[in-house]
């Protein structure tokens, strides 16, 4: 039993139709990040409509972005990408035929690079309520995995119910205000560490962001116990 409970507004489509600004607006705690949003316009999920001038701003530096452009010339979904490769880099944990759930996938750089890693013989689960475009290789599950039948869908996935490593890029929508935005961030990262703790196997790995600030460093310690 997962008792997972989330207060707050969620805007989930069931049928391909674009969203707009203002519908986008309306979710709450619920990571879109530059890599996501950039994938949802260019396949006509998002209509942004009119541009203010900030955001036009906000489009011209993400596009000269070094991390973007790399991202680009790589193949990657997102900069994010190469958070998560410079992370195994140093810690070895995504290995050949590992059983990995990435939450919070879309648009999907963090899956792209489990799933280079782990090969064939492993198991890739991504769980997001945006849609994600295919990854030849993993199983995608759109959904709030807070809900009991996503993540039940989840479990099923895995053999044993079990998974060797689950990571989470999630981040909340930010609004420029680190007394909101943080307590967000530690919600979010509540929230996976609960999943990791119910599905890896002993000794696996939970790789989550977490913004730093109060309440970082009693998370971290209580975590690695």
């Amino acid at each position: 039993h997962y008792p997972l409970r989330r207060q707050r507004q969620m805007c989930i489509r069931d049928s391909y139709q674009p969203i707009t600004r203002p519908e986008i607006e309306k979710i709450r705690g619920v990571s879109i990040s530059k890599g996501t949003l950039d994938i949802l316009i260019e396949e006509g999920w998002i209509s942004l409509g009119k541009r203010k001038s900030s955001s036009k701003l906000w489009l011209q530096n993400h596009k000269l972005d070094p991390y973007v452009l790399a991202a680009k010339r790589d193949g990657y979904r997102s900069r994010a990408s190469y958070k998560l490769i410079d992370l195994d880099r140093r810690d070895s944990f995504l290995y050949k035929g590992a059983r990995v759930l990435d939450l919070g996938c879309a648009p999907g750089g963090w899956s792209q690079v489990a799933i280079s890693k782990i090969g064939p013989m492993g198991k890739l689960v991504a769980s997001d309520i945006l849609p994600m475009l295919p990854i030849d290789g993993a199983t995608f599950i759109q959904g709030d995995f807070c809900d009991e039948i996503v993540m039940q869908r989840i479990l099923k996935e895995f053999s044993c119910y079990q998974a060797d490593v689950v990571m989470s890029d999630m981040a909340p929508n930010l609004s420029g205000v680190n007394a909101v935005d943080q307590p967000q961030s530690l919600y979010l990262a509540e929230l996976a560490a609960e999943i990791a703790a119910n599905i890896l196997v002993s000794g696996g790995i939970f790789v989550v962001k977490r913004f730093h600030g109060e309440g970082f460093d009693a998370f971290v310690r209580y975590r690695r116990q």
